[in-house]
């Protein structure tokens, strides 16, 4: 079977990670032996699907895909497809720069790779997906594109305008993850509040939660990637009636300064921002709020960080990340901006930040010191079962380390005595 074997790799988000899974799913279903993320090509086909998303991430896909042409140059792979954010955006510049590649694809035309590769294309394959993850969790992607036009943003100029995917749909492959033993579901888009718009001339996040909710074997449901404006406030009443929805909330909200939400075109003022956040915490009390911020955008006046940085003190937000500007082509920033802030200003706001964020998170951990937490096992590290709490998401999140006294069970809940905490990670014994 080797020259059925294909190597996937993929850069980026989650939800190049959803259809990378799609992909193999797909693959597998039509007699391929589809292997995912290898460091060095081992099969004689390859597919990479890139991420397109700012400089470094742009960065990243094109070294890749250099090292397999690299790979394919020294007889040790025969076929090099490429798709996703990357090659959607700048396909024909791809194919001229890199013509070695065999066929590049964009982020929707992939199911075509079937055909080029000598099997015949099923529609009923669609719906087939083969997980990445650890078996007891999965990522659950609700729609593509965006209808935001944030300045700075290039995401709905790869992914076109926000197109929800019916509830039907959404519902029936919880169903059948949950057969196959997913028990914690990331719910993720590129904008979630905006779900179901499009297709019902409302938003339905909250019905879309609250159904999923109620589909027996789902045990944790956790949200990613709402925005602030026209924020659907019946959401927060789902989270705190059902126990299976994660006091969680990814929420990107940028800036905080009405100079820099106005030239960033967010849509949202501060005091907007204060009263959303000071909502959340009412009426879901001990909700995590995860959170994205950015520094350097053009206009950044050292009175406009002033204020960011006080917002991060004020809001003690339980999760935040922070990344620099980067000039997006395209874009309305990139248009009409100059981008006038230097990269050495960039960083030392940022690194100023995320100090600010360290002192928060090392308080937020030692406060749960003492407390018993329910958490999930995901793998084991040395001495330690490795796992997580409702407030941490896969890959970004801290983690609850708990040193190996009796076996423990991946997939398996829990309850967990936390006894110590560093900034971002903490440590528990078994009850």
């Amino acid at each position: 079977m080797r020259n059925k074997d294909i190597d996937i790799i993929t850069l980026g988000c989650s939800k190049n990670l959803v259809d990378s899974e799609r992909l193999m799913g797909m693959l597998k279903a039509a007699g391929f032996n589809p292997k995912h993320d290898p460091t060095t090509p081992k099969a004689k086909i390859a597919v990479i699907n890139t991420c397109g998303f700012i400089g470094d991430a742009k960065e990243e896909s094109v070294n890749m895909i250099l090292d397999f042409v690299q790979a394919k140059q020294d007889g040790k792979l025969s076929k090099l497809y490429v798709m996703g954010c990357l090659s959607q955006r700048y396909r024909d510049e791809l194919q001229q720069e890199i013509p070695e590649v065999d066929k590049f694809y964009g982020k929707f035309d992939w199911m075509g790779l079937l055909q080029d590769l000598g099997s015949s294309e099923r529609k009923e394959l669609y719906g087939e997906r083969l997980l990445t993850t650890p078996k007891h969790y999965a990522y659950l992607k609700i729609s593509e594109g965006c209808d935001r036009h944030c300045s700075y943003c290039a995401i709905p100029i790869i992914t076109g305008t926000h197109h929800s995917r019916p509830m039907e749909d959404i519902l029936s492959e919880v169903g059948n993850l949950v057969a196959q033993g997913v028990k914690e579901f990331q719910i993720i888009a590129q904008e979630l509040t905006y779900y179901g718009i499009d297709l019902y001339n409302k938003q339905m996040i909250a019905e879309l939660i609250d159904k999923i909710a109620q589909v027996p074997g789902v045990e944790w449901i956790r949200l990613h990637y709402a925005y602030p404006s026209h924020f659907p406030f019946e959401l927060l009443t789902v989270m705190r009636n059902h126990p299976n929805v994660c006091r969680y909330l990814d929420i990107a909200l940028q800036h905080i300064s009405d100079h820099m939400l106005d030239l960033m075109h967010r849509h949202v003022t501060k005091a907007e921002t204060y009263q959303l956040v000071e909502t959340m915490r009412k009426e879901v009390p001990g909700i995590h709020i995860r959170t994205t911020l950015m520094v350097g955008h053009p206009g950044e006046t050292e009175e406009d960080f002033e204020e960011l940085k006080q917002f991060v003190r004020d809001m003690k937000f339980d999760r935040m990340g922070a990344f620099a500007y980067s000039e997006e082509e395209g874009t309305y920033a990139a248009t009409h901006y100059e981008d006038n802030i230097t990269q050495e200003v960039k960083q030392q706001r940022l690194d100023e930040l995320m100090a600010i964020q360290q002192e928060i998170s090392a308080e937020k951990n030692q406060s749960k010191v003492g407390q018993v937490l329910k958490v999930i096992i995901d793998r084991e590290e040395n001495d330690y079962f490795v796992g997580r709490t409702e407030f941490d998401s896969p890959e970004v999140d801290p983690e609850v380390l708990i040193v190996k006294t009796k076996p423990l069970q991946k997939g398996k809940f829990y309850q967990v005595k936390i006894t110590s905490a560093e900034d971002y990670d903490l440590f528990g014994q078994i009850l």
